[in-house]
């Protein structure tokens, strides 16, 4: 099938679709750095304003996606939704959807969309996509593209990949006849150890006062004889006042936030060390051979703005089953 990789980011989504070998015959996004790292790694650099791009000059293609910008919906962010001009980025996903009407679209986002404005925001963008909703018609409105939608909050962790990453999927299909399944969670076997037990060359350590901050909340912890010496010991949102301590053998979600360095980056408690940037992209499902943009707290924001790549693989897997069913 052939796709379009909108808000593509440094290719997540393109990954997981052509190593199923589908094709991509479009891709856009306005972040320079992320457009230099897809050019490394796709021989495309794809620097377009969707805004001011005509839906007209858009190939046909079957399969639409987007990781629309998630900042408007966010905990992290101010959470002002459509009241942010990033947040209507999501009709221009819709004028794409009314003139190309491709016969799947899959939309992802952070949780927080969810509950964004008590519901009324998710609510409002269901009604503008769908005819049904998990199987169940709703009451259309003027503006209804008329698809047949499904849509979950998944967690990476569920899908082989050793990160606590809740982000919700949107999955339309134009044939009203699909009854689609979201894929079996699968058992962890790719675990944070596994990732980390190899020294890397090069390392970055963390301040003398923030190690202190770590050191203080750890000797405090309930749990603290027992995680104390774990190799994967993992701190973050390190601060004066709080400190988190992950100890599960599964990563904290990496986020937008480490491009802004410092305590954001998820840190080693046991190894003195914040994650390499070769963590960070195994930690999302990425093969070891992708390629970065120079630029090292660029690539942290990247892989953190990222999809997890098996969660896509997967979920490509479970369309392809149903497509073949009708």
């Amino acid at each position: 099938m052939k796709f379009i990789d909108l808000f593509s980011g440094i290719g997540g989504f393109r990954l997981a679709l052509e190593k199923l070998n589908h094709k991509c015959v479009f891709s856009a996004d306005n972040d320079k750095y992320s457009c230099e790292t897809y050019y490394k790694n796709f021989k495309e650099y794809p620097f377009i304003d969707i805004t001011k791009f005509s839906p007209k000059l858009i190939p046909d293609h079957d399969i639409l996606c987007a990781g629309f910008p998630c900042q408007p919906f966010s905990i992290a962010g101010k959470r002002k939704g459509f009241d942010d001009t990033r947040g209507t980025l999501f009709f221009d996903i819709v004028r794409i959807l009314k003139e190309k009407r491709p016969k799947i679209f899959i939309l992802e986002n952070v949780k927080g969309l969810v509950n964004h404005d008590k519901g009324k925001t998710f609510k409002k963008i269901l009604n503008v996509l769908s005819k049904k909703v998990n199987g169940k018609k709703i009451k259309l409105n003027r503006e209804n593209l008329g698809y047949n939608v499904f849509w979950n909050v998944l967690n990476s962790y569920n899908f082989n990949v050793p990160q606590n990453r809740e982000r919700v999927f949107i999955i339309g299909f134009r044939d009203q006849s699909i009854d689609f399944k979201f894929p079996k969670n699968l058992k962890l076997k790719n675990t944070l150890n596994d990732i980390i037990k190899f020294k890397p060359k090069k390392i970055r350590r963390i301040s003398k006062l923030s190690k202190g901050y770590i050191d203080k909340h750890l000797r405090k912890h309930k749990n603290y004889n027992k995680i104390k010496n774990l190799n994967y010991l993992v701190a973050n949102e390190v601060r004066k006042s709080r400190c988190h301590f992950r100890f599960d053998n599964i990563s904290p979600c990496l986020t937008t936030k480490m491009g802004t360095g410092g305590n954001n980056v998820p840190y080693l408690v046991n190894q003195n060390r914040f994650y390499t940037l070769e963590e960070c992209l195994l930690i999302q499902g990425f093969p070891k051979n992708f390629k970065l943009t120079n630029n090292y707290t660029e690539s942290l924001k990247q892989i953190g703005n990222s999809v997890s790549v098996p969660v896509i693989n997967s979920l490509i897997k479970q369309i392809k089953k149903k497509i073949k069913q009708v």
